[in-house]
């Protein structure tokens, strides 16, 4: 009987310690991240949004009518020239005429201004031209974003579901920790054999194993999310945000918000315009130009050595004044080079409209493939979150009843595996939903609200 109570009293024990959470960790807790935090650094900082949005601020200052030819253009110049020449003159039998060391200057300055009143419309062309160039840049910046933000998100999640996997291999260290106490306990009061707590070592250091593995790909993790927001990779942090799945996505209007938001697409479409315009551009140049011309100059040259008759003097000759008028050019004939460049441009343009039609073929497929498979995650979620609560309660019973010896230390295991690889399926299958529909909005255009214009 004493033996009896004995042995009820250190089971118990060691089941009320197996309960037990482990002790707080010495090193100061890891600051937390929402993912609305990381999101708005990583709009703030990461690299390939600010490189977009430097070329946007290019094509914006692009956008202008002196860009596109319709403002006059004044050009100054202004020359300054000294000479000091040796000069031998002779004029027929006469005796030659030299100077040594003769010294001269000019002076020239003007102003000249040009300003091109017609061209075919060609100056108008360039200057729509110019604000779709903008409009598509502003597609691009719009199409990084919201793929920036979807890589962000789902590294994001991809750091919650390592996290949550560690939880789960140290919830089966600690039950591991309870069947080593629980069967040292057995062999202490003789009812067990050494070899089971020998097996539950093995078990329990197996489980350490998979837990060291979990921390790198934890860290790796990190790392990934670290790099994407643009601060340094080794910078800790704690995930506060929980991966909760949208189950109410459908389809008809994923395909709507594709049709009208979609950055990828808007920028193909603005392609074909820019195309167009190209065309339009080599069209105008077969019109008249008309432009025009006027200037202000001043021309002064000095020379010390000039000869009036035989007399050796200095001369001074200054001239200046206005000038203006009209310039006219009409293209005659070019070796057929501008109807080459216009039938080029025909099918550049033709070209566009296959991009754009490519496009919106290439967003369909990407839409359905990741309905379908945001269709199967959430049939596999529910599954999964039915499966884990079983898988727990098995777990429970098969301890309990292995602390009341009747159950195996194989059976027993079993039961553990089965709890983890549950709990593992359910968060792979949790994050494969959210990237799932995390995919839907992107393409849909909604990731980033207010993002769509």
């Amino acid at each position: 009987m004493p033996r009896f109570l004995l042995l009820f009293f250190l089971l118990t024990t060691a089941l009320a310690q197996a309960q037990q959470l482990a002790p707080p960790a010495t090193v100061a807790p890891a600051a937390p991240l929402s993912l609305q935090q990381a999101i708005a650094e990583g709009l703030a900082h990461n690299y390939g949004i600010l490189l977009a949005q430097q070329d946007e601020v290019i094509a914006s200052n692009n956008v202008s009518r002196g860009n596109a030819g319709q403002l006059p253009r004044l050009t100054g110049n202004l020359t300054r020239t000294f000479n000091n020449n040796n000069i031998n003159q002779q004029f027929g039998d006469n005796a030659p005429r030299i100077v040594n060391g003769a010294t001269s200057n000019a002076f020239n300055t003007n102003a000249t201004l040009g300003w091109t009143v017609f061209d075919g419309l060609g100056m108008f062309i360039a200057h729509d031209r110019l604000k779709t160039l903008r409009g598509q840049q502003q597609q691009i910046t719009r199409a990084t974003v919201e793929e920036t933000v979807e890589d962000i998100t789902n590294a994001y999640f991809a750091v919650v579901r390592e996290t949550g996997k560690i939880a789960a291999l140290e919830e089966a260290q600690r039950i591991g920790q309870a069947r080593i106490d629980l069967t040292q306990a057995r062999v202490d009061v003789g009812v067990s054999a050494k070899v089971e707590v020998l097996t539950a070592r093995v078990d329990y250091n197996a489980d350490r194993s998979l837990l060291v593995q979990q921390q790198e790909a934890l860290a790796a993790a990190k790392i990934t999310l670290n790099t994407l927001l643009g601060r340094t990779p080794r910078q800790d942090f704690r995930a506060s945000d929980s991966i909760v799945v949208a189950r109410d996505l459908r389809a008809d209007q994923v395909a709507q918000n594709l049709a009208a938001r979609n950055p990828r697409l808007a920028q193909a479409r603005l392609g074909v315009d820019v195309a167009t315009y190209d065309r339009r551009l080599l069209r105008a140049a077969r019109f008249p130009q008309l432009g025009l011309v006027g200037g202000y100059g001043l021309t002064r040259n000095i020379n010390n050595a000039a000869f009036a008759g035989t007399v050796l003097t200095a001369s001074t000759n200054q001239v200046q004044g206005f000038n203006y008028g009209v310039q006219a050019a009409l293209p005659l004939f070019d070796g057929f080079n501008r109807r080459r460049q216009e039938q080029n441009a025909r099918i550049g343009e033709e070209q566009s409209r296959l991009r754009l039609s490519q496009t919106a073929l290439q967003l369909d497929a990407e839409t359905a493939q990741a309905f379908i498979r945001y269709q199967n995650r959430l049939q596999l979620l529910q599954l999964e979150e039915d499966n884990i609560k079983l898988a727990q309660e098995n777990a429970n019973i098969a301890f309990e009843r292995y602390r009341l010896g009747l159950l195996t230390p194989l059976a027993l295991r079993e039961a553990q595996r089965a709890r983890l690889d549950a709990a593992t399926r359910l968060l792979d299958i949790r994050y494969q939903a959210k990237e799932a529909e995390t995919r839907l909005r992107r393409v849909g255009g909604e990731l980033v609200p207010g993002a769509a214009q």
